[in-house]
């Protein structure tokens, strides 16, 4: 039976390595994607848009502006999350907690690692992507008989298995942000609460299966000790922590004792403090969660947990080369939307996924739709923008609550990332590794959560 086990996992690395290298070797780089898609939208708008060539470019130009707003709030996330999980205080919360499995069971340093990265991400993405790739350097630091490929892909489990279904969940913040893009394109009559999406009973049993499902199952893949890939000293010396900077031990001019000085960094937290207490009794805990007090809020903790001005620029410097391709690339989904919103295109898709869909079967619909286009958009906010100007008016025509069609798409928009090395950049460019050598884990992965969740939104289709 052991033997049987080990053949049916290495057949699924062989897999997950050849799924990896065809993906290396055909799928281009996200802006050439998004120009193809620019493309083959613009073919769409000719052929059931109800344009002509010239109205086509236009409509295009039109929405090439259009998502600035959304744009900085993504860049924003990802920033903010990043600037927390490299704050002294965060970094001495993680050393610490590395140290709670026991080290002769490596297992239980693959499960510590998958709750930290799942919960992580309900919270904040960007903290986890960077944060569970700085956390699995604390753990095999302190546990070197575990298995080192496993522990990075149990680090990636919160970017593949959670982060649409929680509070930093692109989809669910944008509908509750009064003014949005939505609303303002008349695809929205009005805001869609966060305690109708991410707050509901059924988005939070769901999570709550799949990180006690995903974390055990990840836990249970780890080999025996003759087959563990440990990190070698070779692979140790090149892994280096982000290291914030040394405060000077002499400040002599006024310029350097007021960068190093704490009192900015306590003044902005309080005022941020009192605006977000103001906030939260003026429009109650539900209508708070919009991207921009998402945003709000891990800001100022960013501010507070980095201590002095100094420590909180160099952070955000590092985090700025984390977020180039929301900058560049959202102007071109931008453009896309244009064209679904000043054309017909639009209506035809709504037409179409009307026409193939029950109100029953709807929902599994658009789930499976979302997964296999995040394949080629790997950003949640972006494949928002594109899909939601049909998804929306197909649910309204088949009757489907709009709160269900939000939810579906966040967990939808989830089901390939853990087969899409998009995410794992920046985290793999901190453990040194390649994608391929943590895909095989992930196959397995991304099986068992398409059947839970699958099951999950059929039956919420039909409840």
């Amino acid at each position: 039976m052991a033997n049987e086990g080990k053949t049916k996992m290495e057949f699924l690395k062989d897999w997950g390595d050849s799924l990896t290298r065809g993906t290396e070797r055909y799928i281009p780089d996200a802006i050439v994607i998004v120009w193809i898609l620019s493309i083959i939208t613009f073919i769409f708008a000719l052929i059931w848009g109800e344009t002509t060539v010239m109205g086509a470019i236009q409509a295009w130009g039109k929405g090439f502006w259009f998502l600035l707003q959304f744009a900085m709030q993504m860049c924003l996330i990802m920033m903010t999350g990043y600037i927390l999980a490299c704050s002294p205080p965060i970094r001495r919360l993680l050393e610490w907690v590395s140290g709670w499995p026991n080290t002769e069971k490596p297992w239980q340093a693959i499960l510590l690692m998958a709750f930290f990265s799942m919960i992580t991400a309900w919270i904040n993405w960007g903290l986890s992507l960077i944060g569970s790739a700085m956390f699995a350097l604390y753990i095999v630091r302190r546990n070197p008989k575990v298995d080192y490929r496993l522990l990075v892909a149990a680090a990636y489990l919160g970017l593949g298995c959670t982060w649409h279904s929680g509070l930093s969940a692109s989809a669910p913040l944008l509908v509750n942000t009064p003014g949005n893009f939505l609303i303002k394109s008349g695809i929205l009559d009005t805001t869609i609460s966060f305690g109708d999406t991410v707050f509901t009973p059924f988005n939070i049993i769901l999570f709550l299966i799949i990180l006690f499902v995903i974390a055990f199952l990840i836990a249970g893949m780890h080999p025996r000790p003759e087959k563990t890939f440990k990190i070698s000293p070779e692979l140790a010396d090149r892994i280096k922590l982000y290291d914030p900077p040394e405060m000077p031990k002499e400040r002599k001019t006024v310029s350097l004792w007021m960068n190093w000085w704490p009192g900015w960094n306590i003044i902005i937290f309080i005022g941020g403090i009192i605006w977000i207490v103001w906030s939260l009794s003026t429009v109650g805990g539900k209508k708070f969660f919009t991207l921009n007090n998402i945003n709000f809020v891990f800001l100022m903790l960013g501010i507070l947990f980095h201590w002095r001005p100094w420590s909180f620029l160099k952070a955000t410097e590092a985090a700025g080369g984390a977020v180039w391709g929301i900058v560049i690339q959202f102007p071109f989904y931008a453009g896309i939307f244009g064209l679904f919103k000043f054309t017909a295109l639009a209506t035809a898709f709504t037409n179409a996924f009307v026409a193939i869909s029950t109100p029953g079967t709807y929902l599994l619909l658009i789930y499976w739709y979302a997964g296999l286009l995040n394949y080629l958009v790997p950003s949640g906010g972006s494949e928002w923008a594109i899909t939601s100007p049909y998804l929306i008016p197909a649910a309204k025509q088949l009757g489907v609550d709009l709160w269900k069609v939000v939810v579906t798409y966040g967990w939808g928009d989830m089901l390939t990332d853990m087969i899409q090395p998009f995410w794992a950049i920046a985290m793999l460019a901190v453990v040194k590794l390649e994608f391929r050598e943590i895909m095989g884990w992930l196959m397995l992965v991304f099986f068992v959560y398409a059947i839970i969740t699958s099951v999950a939104f059929l039956l919420l289709g039909v409840l």
